[in-house]
């Protein structure tokens, strides 16, 4: 075996092939408004570049699967080296080595379908990285190396091979399998005969042979995360070939050299997959993806630019910086101490082995290692968010989640005195292009799951997601520093779906969500989704509500200010003669179920079974949580605090995701609005208080800080006098507090010292312009986007051109 390589670290992938020459990629224009990376001379004009500079990116491509050379006795790596050798001792023990074998393990057969293949060689990469890892129990067996090539043999001459036909999931022929399989030729690039190398690279080659197209499907366009994803593929293959006409490829697959850019992976698109301009991500044409897919492009193209750099091919791009953007406004605003937001994970929050830390580690990761090969302008940001991400979360440590190269690389920024760990970002993100929006403050964080026409309220398939019927519904996450597994201890087999946060729903029975073979998303029918932003701090968003398979609607908007979340609902109306409730909150109390609900300044009993409904109820308190007013007079709350018991397989029955059968139970405090049997304009009004204590939650109910002004089908207004903030959903015409608007728009307005700051958007993307009537004098405009119009006097009025804006704010500064 080579000698080991020197521990991965940020100066190590630097360094390596530091003394390559950089061939540029340069940007060029190709239509209106794209840009794109225009193909460089491949190297092989002016010469082959020599072996050794294939086998400095290949050792690099180790290291990133390795970690490379580091003290097994470290107490850093244990972890990440015991769970390497536990799990490669299992599959080295289940190993089926026998001549006549029909499949390598017993529960993945038959091995010629394609799951079952794909897995296959996900399993051999584990033994790989653990034959090719300093200090692991493998670690340069003979017996192990020798029988590793000769199962990658068995699959290709029994299941992945050029003359076998796609069937099934093309994900396992095209990404899945090949890029295990490839990992596995790196690692083993040493004792692979040439000739059995070149048929493994001959079944990449018909299965992902460019990045820029669908193989089953080649009118078919790869974007998103699939084009980084075979990028990564096609680079590998290209390096193990040492054929540098295919490294370009890859390369230049991230820019969409092929098609002038129209698919880059660097640039901001106004629809379809890919990064917006608000930070949205989208992927599927239809789905909030930043904390899976979203990921996956991200750790692909910090991958690449890591593997590459330095070499002939190193990723140049210039319009790589939309993705050192993304980092700032995509990823870091849904991340919350290093866990990923559940609003923006789609289908994989059913997965057992991708819970919200796991998925927040492996972006954590991406952009670590992104940072290892951005310019320090930008990279020194990212690693002081990092280095405050890792060390607030004690609940499910960074260290304990990754591998030993994300270990190696973490550690070199912790021990890094020059780095200052930064505090938990705050501010209001509205992400239009995906409707979701995210409320950050220093103690806490909550996201808003919408949905709308334009994005779905779920999606399934595959298996996945089998109980996802309302995660789209409005659904409220909330977040804080005392409870950091709350989402990921056990919360989505357990919860109960018809309960969840933040909605409202018909309480049906419902079946699994089965939507055939492949997978498919449910986009309902009302236009109005999102909402506005004002000063990067102070949000009104809104949807309106249109259940599926179901009478239900209602009109929904949240409020979010400084300590706060105001959440009315209005016209909640059915007829399908079933009761319909909204879920204030469903707390997982985890397996102590020890945190103390307290209504009206009474204590209620802790033990699971309890129920009780409290007339005129005006204000609860959650242990840990935060506090919860009721300003409706007369509100009748439901509590029930009960024990539930789930499996993840209830959730998740896929050929590579499915969860395990073993039970899992958990203690829930549950409070919610019931609003009887087919209601008729019904509504509702709570205020979230979240840190609040219950002395404090007792004076906000007392004082009434926040004043609501309107609940109704036509418009919900709060005031907030602390701050001067007026916050409106506008559904149709009408004047509220003074405040007239046009039609449909989320309005907020604050007035300080002598000014006036506006912010609007039309969160049903359909308008063409909002006219606003304020009830005060405006002297002057200070400031006004150029879409804001505003005729000044005793009855100022603002004339606002929403018409292709996609339900982004505008803004003015009046006085």
């Amino acid at each position: 075996m080579d000698q080991p390589h020197s521990a991965l670290s940020r100066r190590t992938l630097l360094a390596a092939g530091a003394a390559s020459v950089v061939v540029p990629v340069v940007a060029g224009t190709a239509g209106a408004g794209t840009a794109r990376a225009a193909a460089p001379a491949s190297p092989t004009t002016t010469g082959a570049p020599a072996a050794d500079v294939y086998e400095t990116a290949l050792a690099r491509a180790e290291q990133l699967i390795t970690g490379g050379a580091f003290d097994a006795a470290d107490p850093d790596f244990t972890t990440a080296l015991k769970t390497l050798d536990t799990t490669a001792a299992d599959l080295w023990q289940r190993l089926d080595r026998s001549e006549g074998r029909t499949a390598l393990w017993p529960d993945y057969v038959p091995v010629t379908d394609p799951g079952m293949f794909s897995q296959s060689y996900t399993r051999l990469r584990t033994l790989a990285t653990a034959w090719a890892t300093t200090g692991a129990a493998l670690s340069g067996k003979d017996e192990v190396a020798d029988a590793l090539v000769s199962a990658l043999r068995f699959l290709h001459d029994t299941a992945y091979n050029p003359d076998r036909t796609e069937s099934g999931n093309w994900w396992f022929w095209e990404i899945g399998a090949p890029r295990a399989l490839l990992d596995c030729c790196v690692l083993l690039r040493s004792r692979i005969p040439a000739a059995d190398l070149t048929a493994q690279l001959a079944s990449v080659e018909k299965f992902a042979p460019d990045p820029d197209r669908r193989t089953n499907s080649p009118s078919l366009a790869e974007t998103g995360a699939n084009r980084s994803d075979k990028a990564v593929i096609v680079a590998l293959h290209g390096l193990l070939a040492q054929d540098s006409a295919k490294v370009a490829l890859a390369r230049d697959g991230l820019s969409d050299v092929r098609d002038n850019g129209l698919n880059s992976l660097f640039q901001t698109v106004t629809s379809g997959d890919g990064f917006y301009a608000d930070g949205s991500f989208v992927q599927h044409d239809t789905v909030a993806y930043t904390g899976s897919y979203g990921t996956v492009l991200l750790a692909g193209a910090a991958y690449l630019s890591a593997l590459l750099a330095g070499s002939p091919w190193a990723v140049s791009d210039p319009r790589i910086s939309v993705m050192y953007e993304a980092v700032t406004g995509t990823f870091a605003p849904v991340i919350f101490d290093g866990l990923m937001m559940d609003a923006v994970r789609g289908r994989a929050i059913s997965r057992e082995r991708a819970a919200d830390h796991t998925d927040g580690a492996a972006a954590v990761s991406a952009i670590l290692l992104l940072a290892s090969a951005a310019p320090d302008s930008v990279a020194d940001r990212w690693r002081a968010a990092v280095k405050g991400w890792i060390e607030r979360n004690r609940t499910d440590p960074y260290l304990g989640l990754v591998g030993i190269p994300q270990v190696a690389l973490a550690k070199e920024l912790l021990a890094d005195r020059s780095v200052v760990a930064a505090d938990r970002a705050t501010g209001h993100h509205v992400f239009a292009d995906m409707d979701r929006v995210v409320h950050r403050r220093p103690g806490w964080s909550l996201a808003l799951a919408l949905s709308s026409k334009r994005i779905a309220a779920y999606e399934a398939g595959n298996g996945e997601n089998l109980h996802g019927w309302y995660t789209g519904d409005g659904m409220t996450y909330l977040y804080t520093g005392d409870d950091l597994g709350q989402f990921g201890d056990g919360f989505w087999p357990t919860v109960d779906p018809y309960r969840l946060p933040g909605t409202t729903v018909d309480t049906r029975r419902r079946a699994d969500i089965t939507p055939g073979s492949g997978t498919g998303t449910y986009l309902p029918g009302n236009t109005v989704a999102g909402g506005a932003v004002l000063d990067g701090r102070y949000g009104a968003a809104a949807m309106e509500l249109a259940a599926q398979g179901s009478t239900l609607k209602a009109r929904k908007s949240w409020f979010l200010v400084d300590n706060a979340v105001i959440a009315l609902g209005a016209g909640i109306t059915a007829s399908d003669g079933r009761t319909v409730e909204t879920v204030v909150e469903n707390r997982n109390l985890h397996t102590s179920g020890e945190r103390r609900l307290t209504v009206d300044g009474e204590h209620q009993p802790s033990g699971p079974g309890w129920n009780r409904t409290f007339h005129g109820a005006r204000w609860a308190h959650l242990d840990g949580v935060g506090g919860y007013v009721f300003p409706s007079p007369g509100t009748s709350l439901h509590a029930l605090r009960e024990e539930r018991t789930g499996r993840w397989s209830d959730l998740d029955t896929g050929a590579d995701t499915a969860g395990s059968t073993t039970p899992v139970t958990r203690i829930y405090a549950t409070l919610w609005f019931d609003h009887g049997v087919s209601p008729a304009d019904a509504s509702y009004a709570y205020i979230l208080l979240p840190g609040a204590s219950p002395a404090a939650t007792a004076v906000q109910a007392h004082t009434r800080p926040v004043r609501i002004v309107a609940n109704n089908a036509t418009v919900q207004l709060v005031e907030v006098a602390r701050t001067g903030l007026t916050a409106a959903t506008f559904w149709q015409p009408g004047t509220a507090a003074g405040l007239t608007s046009s039609g449909p728009a989320s309005v907020l307005l604050r007035r300080h010292g002598g000014g006036v700051s506006v912010a609007v958007a039309d969160p049903g993307h359909g308008r063409q312009a909002v006219t606003l009537e304020l009830p005060f004098r405006v002297r002057e405009v200070v400031r006004a986007d150029p879409t804001v119009t505003v005729t000044t006097g005793r009855r100022p009025v603002l004339t606002v051109a929403v018409d292709g804006s996609r339900g982004h704010t505008h803004t003015a500064e009046l006085r």
